[in-house]
């Protein structure tokens, strides 16, 4: 058995294992013995998750994709892109998720077998400290800044719509949100990142931000990153953004403070939010919100299914208790964007 052939059992095992909530199928190749741990722990959240809402799964389905790989006589590392297809039922509603992640695989040969020693999610739903070169502004970093794929070929192009820039207007204009359009830009962009935009490694702020100018709130453009909320991207070998745009306790908080353009208030209850409004979360219940995702549609509870970048999803339930950046202590914070002013 080739070490292709291990990956691809990996694959259908692994789905298996999110249809049964168990690891049992896994257990003859892999010996990631915190990989499993944390399954068991997710898994576990995820089905009393599921029972409460009365949700069945039917089938998932995912698509392999092996990004790279270094193979040594008795050792491989491969980058794997995994596109989930996961299909449920509540009642006599099918509601369908789709979601990207990237794993890095380790596979080792012993016992002329290949067995997967070690798995390690690439992103997760949660930023992290790191410094971002060539920023173009004299302001220190906030804690979770997101960084920026310098591989990335595409140049960020400034993405500006000078009908609702403010700082343009001579009147008291007002500016209606137009949530059918925010959503229509988060089913298209998803998967992917649009290249008139940076694309960060950390882009769940950056992907809802841009969600929200597709619906019309307007930037606030100051040229500080610590004030307003705007975009103007790659400029003579600097970028130019707002934390605002990019970091998701900035985006809760500016979004709850500004008195013009685009604001927010705070919800009680996940199930009072609209399509295109907000929810950003605190995973370890610090005060410090680090993962931001966008409502996109309702299950059959009337309850959020949201869009996010970082791990691509679509359609994923709003708790995201199936994370592995979940805790305990997990705190949302639940954004109604009101009218524009």
């Amino acid at each position: 058995m080739s070490w292709k052939t291990t990956l691809y059992d990996y694959v259908h095992h692994k789905n298996q294992m999110d249809m049964d909530y168990s690891v049992e199928p896994l257990l003859p190749f892999v010996t990631d013995t915190q990989f499993l741990q944390e399954q068991i722990k997710r898994l576990a959240r995820t089905a009393h998750s599921d029972q409460d809402r009365r949700y069945f799964p039917v089938k998932n389905e995912t698509r392999l994709t092996i990004v790279q790989s270094s193979v040594q006589q008795h050792k491989v590392t491969a980058d794997i892109r995994l596109k989930r297809n996961s299909v449920g039922a509540m009642g006599n509603t099918e509601l369908e998720e789709q979601r990207v992640e990237t794993e890095r695989i380790t596979l080792e040969q012993f016992d002329e077998k290949w067995h997967i020693t070690r798995i390690e999610l690439v992103g997760v739903e949660n930023s992290f400290p790191i410094n971002t070169p060539n920023l173009g502004s004299s302001v220190e970093i906030e804690a979770d800044e997101p960084y920026v794929n310098h591989g990335m070929r595409l140049p960020s192009l400034p993405y500006l719509n000078y009908d609702v820039v403010p700082y343009l207007e001579s009147s008291g204009r007002r500016f209606s949100y137009n949530r059918a359009q925010a959503v229509e830009y988060a089913e298209t962009w998803w998967d992917k990142a649009n290249p008139s935009y940076i694309e960060f490694e950390v882009d769940c702020s950056s992907f809802v931000s841009q969600c929200l100018f597709a619906g019309g709130a307007p930037m606030n453009y100051t040229g500080k990153r610590d004030l307003g909320w705007w975009y103007k991207g790659r400029y003579n070998g600097q970028e130019h953004w707002s934390f605002s745009w990019a970091v998701a306790h900035s985006l809760q908080g500016y979004m709850l403070n500004s008195r013009t353009g685009l604001h927010a208030e705070i919800m009680a209850h996940a199930d009072q939010l609209q399509l295109g409004d907000v929810i950003s979360y605190d995973w370890e219940g610090s005060g410090r919100f680090s993962h931001s995702a966008i409502v996109t549609a309702k299950d059959a509870n009337g309850m959020p299914l949201m869009n996010a970048h970082t791990i691509n999803s679509r359609h994923r339930y709003w708790a995201y208790k199936d994370s592995l950046a979940w805790t305990e202590r997990t705190i949302y914070r639940f954004l109604h964007i009101t009218e524009l002013r």
